[in-house]
């Protein structure tokens, strides 16, 4: 493998500092203008399934539209390449997200009408966090991510319970009701069920014996009760998950670091104080 030169080396992390880092001027800038032509171009897709416009503004929108594609395509292998392991980034949230914002306008060269999927660029817009230097909102969300990844073994036990509950008084009120009062079969008493117990409750099966009223006050009951139960999951998480900074790897591009951290939490890479990231040897090995 050949080894970058120390100008290509200077070049990518001046590039990464200003596409993947804001707490830069030039970060900044950039991001500023890429949630600028973020939203510009979703707009664009908007009017354009508006028919009254598109008939008179067709080649236009049409045009906007390939142009923040071509931009976008660039502004991606360009990321690419100041990655230094670009398969990290590619695989990424925001990496997907990129890669599907161009996809649709190039797939609608094969299959017309495909470009009304360029809707998903708006997901691209929670880069607002970085721009405005929201770090307590970033921080907070990356907490709350945390907290949600810990505690899915509880939230799977709690939403399994939950289902088999579901089955068991839709097959009560199947029991008791019975066809004749519009709970047909298992699959639609277990939907009235689960209808009833999120205080939905669309109206259109009601039970009409008294046991049947008895169950749904019991299931009306439960559902009300059972809303606490994540809350008080995810909020014990909560309470141990840290503080978090914005600053993005050089190795990996992966953010969510803590604040006093001198290291990569993913893969190991050393970070400096301005948020980027530096070689991993130690002192004695660069003196």
């Amino acid at each position: 493998m050949v080894s970058e030169t120390i100008e290509e080396k200077s070049f990518r992390e001046k590039m990464h500092e200003v596409i993947f880092e804001a707490d830069t001027k030039y970060g900044t800038y950039f991001d500023a203008a890429l949630l600028f032509s973020i939203v510009a171009s979703i707009i664009a897709v908007s009017l354009e399934s508006v028919d009254s416009i598109n008939s008179q503004y067709h080649d236009q929108l049409v045009f906007i539209e390939w142009f923040f594609t071509v931009l976008f395509t660039i502004e991606y292998f360009v990321r690419l390449y100041i990655t230094r392991h670009s398969v990290e980034y590619a695989t990424s949230f925001f990496g997907v997200v990129d890669l599907l914002a161009i996809l649709p306008t190039y797939l609608s060269l094969i299959v017309p009408g495909t470009q009304s999927l360029l809707i998903i660029r708006a997901l691209r817009l929670l880069r607002v966090f970085r721009v405005f230097k929201l770090t307590r909102y970033v921080g907070e969300a990356t907490v709350l991510g945390t907290a949600i990844l810990e505690s899915r073994s509880r939230i799977i036990v709690f939403l399994t319970t939950i289902t088999i509950l579901s089955f068991i008084t839709g097959a009560g009120m199947y029991l008791f009701e019975g066809p004749q009062n519009g709970f047909t079969s298992i699959p639609q008493s277990v939907y009235w069920a689960i209808v009833t117990l999120t205080s939905t409750g669309y109206g259109d099966t009601v039970p009409l014996t008294p046991i049947g009223k008895v169950l749904a006050i019991f299931i009306m009951i439960m559902g009300y009760s059972l809303i606490i139960v994540p809350t008080g999951i995810i909020s014990t998480e909560l309470i141990k998950a840290g503080e978090f900074s914005t600053r993005a790897c050089m190795q990996c591009s992966k953010e969510g670091h803590d604040m006093n951290a001198k290291f990569c939490k993913h893969c190991g890479y050393e970070l400096n104080h301005s948020g980027n990231s530096v070689s991993t040897a130690s002192p004695e090995d660069q003196s």
